[in-house]
């Protein structure tokens, strides 16, 4: 600890020296394998980038393949730094202060606070009703009956995975379903795609100015660059520490190079898989879909087509099979970081981590998200389209969300020492700045166009 202490600085908050350490950097400080090193410092950043892989973002990059072909590849480079920044902005955020970003809202920018907890439920709950959708949907392909039978026993089941069941436990079982997804990589390789073509759209970006092309790169953006990881990162930074014994504030204030060290390689490491899968389904589903003719993916049926150079009659099986494991994976998060900036913005007791009697506003959020979501798909709305739109959603709200967080970041009062670098400063307002030029686009075009 004495270590962790002669690096904070006079502007930094004070590291309390009776705070419990933390076993994880110990034994990475004593692991000489950089590759067990980094397997070591995996924790809340790569269950975030499996997470970001939600039925909403496959739909959309299935989508965006199947309209465009490849022509959309370049997004998954250009969203890995611009993501990764964001992403990492928050878990230093819940790391330096201890606290989750709806809190250091409420207490540095509380009139920022309300409209930036309303748009995370908003959005959450959307993205929630998809993603109960989309394991119906899926399910749907195993057993021959309607998906609307499923929406509640799924709702209820995650509900009680969340309030009854550990979700850690849960995350760590799914989030190896969602690596299914990876199969995308050999469809495209069975699909045997055009190599000049891909690389023409993996390196050269293309711009035009027509609604539904823009619609598709806004919801592209607004699935990866997700408001609802932001509140998530920064709470699961914080539950990370409270799961080692620093209950209190003061003991999980302060933050040294060596544990921002590894946030930064635990996010980097989520990111990368998250674009990985991303880069895949746009390929194959651009190098299947499109070239058949086949430019609307109205359901999990149509996905699962793109699977077929690769899986064939099994494609549905595999397509259901990552599906269900990357919404149930997702839909927690979902509720749980509009929990986590309810409970904060009122001072609520909140965390995964608690029982529910200790913290039974915080799981009444949880419910009321789902049950909402839930009902949402009796609205006779097609779940691709559903997953699409809560993607378009997500993109418009992320912009001013992301200038929230570079405020914080980069507030001495907040932040001390740990204030964000230039070059971390200028990726973060520069993805400001795309996410809200790309909503303006889509806005202009849509009244214009």
């Amino acid at each position: 600890m004495a270590e962790l202490n002669a690096s904070v600085g006079p502007d930094e908050p004070r590291v309390d020296p009776r705070r419990p350490a933390d076993p994880k950097i110990a034994q990475l400080r004593a692991e000489k394998n950089p590759l067990k090193r980094l397997g070591g410092a995996l924790g809340p950043g790569l269950i975030t980038g499996a997470s970001d892989d939600d039925p909403s973002g496959i739909g959309t990059y299935a989508q965006a393949g199947a309209q465009y072909g490849f022509v959309t590849l370049w997004t998954t480079l250009a969203m890995l730094p611009m993501q990764t920044a964001v992403q990492f902005i928050c878990a230093k955020i819940g790391l330096v202060t201890g606290k989750g970003l709806a809190g250091v809202l409420r207490e540095h920018y509380p009139r920022a606070l309300y409209p930036a907890v309303i748009a995370l439920v908003v959005a959450n709950t959307l993205n929630a009703g998809a993603d109960i959708g989309a394991i119906a949907s899926a399910i749907n392909l195993l057993v021959p009956v309607p998906a609307f039978v499923f929406i509640v026993p799924i709702g209820l089941g995650i509900i009680a995975i969340q309030v009854f069941g550990s979700y850690r436990l849960i995350a760590k079982v799914f989030k190896w379903l969602a690596v299914v997804l990876l199969a995308y990589i050999g469809a495209a390789l069975f699909a045997r795609p055009d190599i000049v073509k891909v690389l023409a759209g993996t390196l050269v970006p293309t711009i035009r100015l027509d609604p539904a092309y823009i619609g598709i790169i806004v919801a592209l953006l607004g699935t990866t660059i997700s408001p609802y990881l932001f509140f998530w990162q920064a709470s699961q930074e914080v539950e990370e520490q409270i799961s080692i014994g620093r209950g209190r504030l003061r003991q999980r204030q302060g933050a040294s190079r060596f544990e921002l060290k590894y946030a930064l390689w635990d996010t980097m490491a989520g990111m990368v898989f998250s674009e990985v899968v991303a880069y895949f389904i746009i390929l194959t589903t651009g190098a299947t879909l499109f070239v058949a003719g086949k430019h609307d993916v109205l359901s999990a049926t149509d996905a699962a087509q793109a699977l077929r150079p690769l899986a064939g009659d099994a494609s549905a099986l595999l397509l259901a099979i990552g599906l269900i494991g990357a919404g149930v994976l997702a839909v927690p998060v979902l509720t749980g970081s509009a929990a986590y900036g309810v409970s904060e913005a009122f001072g609520w007791r909140s965390g995964l981590n608690s029982k529910p009697s200790r913290a039974p506003q915080f799981y009444a959020v949880i419910v009321a998200a789902t049950f909402v979501g839930m009902a949402i798909n009796f609205l006779g709305i097609n779940s691709i389209t559903a997953l699409v739109l809560s993607a378009v959603l997500n993109g418009l709200v992320a912009a001013p969300l992301i200038i929230l967080v570079m405020l914080v970041s980069n507030d001495r009062k907040v932040m001390g020492e740990r204030v964000n670098g230039r070059l971390l400063s200028a990726v973060g307002w520069a993805t400001a700045l795309v996410m809200g030029v790309a909503s303006i686009g889509l806005i202009v075009t849509t009244i214009f166009g």
